[in-house]
């Protein structure tokens, strides 16, 4: 082998050694996620990792809310989150987007709190999911607040694809295009489904 070719081959392993080792210093510090199942013509990866706002500006309709913006919401359930709410606007009806995209990271956090504060993993998931479960984290579910505006979200949403999905959570709604026509799924009793 010419020295030359070394030097290439060399080079290359070396490139693709600081590529996983990049790869792998970033899934430890939650920037990366690897999965299987990307969506369609984009990888999942990108949007499990996109972190969501961790506040906002106070809801004008409720002063102990924030109102993000709805960054990060897979493009689909952001299209959707625009609709309901210019539906919501055209009958006189406000919403504040209480909490709507986390990152892997976030969740977590939220979920181990959530575990301080109930005592079990299992308490808490009633209210906050792992990370690999929430819909928060894939980017289709919304927390709306006020409570008034996420009755109006219950009656109204679900023609335009939106569910409450939680009986204990009068606030998070989940979007599913499929769910327009063929109705709500039945709600589960909380996040962890008991």
């Amino acid at each position: 082998m010419s020295n030359g070719l070394r030097r290439t081959v060399v080079g290359v392993l070396l490139a693709v050694l600081v590529a996983v080792a990049s790869l792998g210093a970033l899934g430890a510090m939650d920037r990366v996620t690897l999965v299987h199942q990307p969506l369609p013509g984009r990888p999942l990866a990108i949007v499990e990792e996109v972190p969501g706002p961790d506040t906002g500006p106070a809801c004008a309709l409720d002063g102990r809310y924030v109102d993000e913006q709805p960054d990060g919401l897979r493009p689909d359930v952001l299209e959707a989150w625009r609709r309901l709410r210019s539906a919501a606007d055209a009958r006189g009806v406000g919403l504040c987007l209480n909490d709507g995209k986390r990152s892997t990271g976030q969740q977590r956090r939220e979920f181990e709190d959530a575990v301080r504060r109930f005592g079990t993993a299992e308490l808490a998931a009633r209210y906050v999911l792992p990370p690999e479960k929430s819909m928060h984290v894939k980017g289709i579910a919304v927390d709306v607040q006020p409570l008034e505006s996420a009755a109006w979200v219950e009656r109204n949403g679900p023609a335009l694809g939106w569910c409450r999905r939680y009986l204990n959570e009068e606030w998070h709604f989940e979007h599913d295009p499929a769910w327009a026509t063929a109705g709500c799924p039945p709600m589960l009793p909380s996040a962890s489904g008991g």
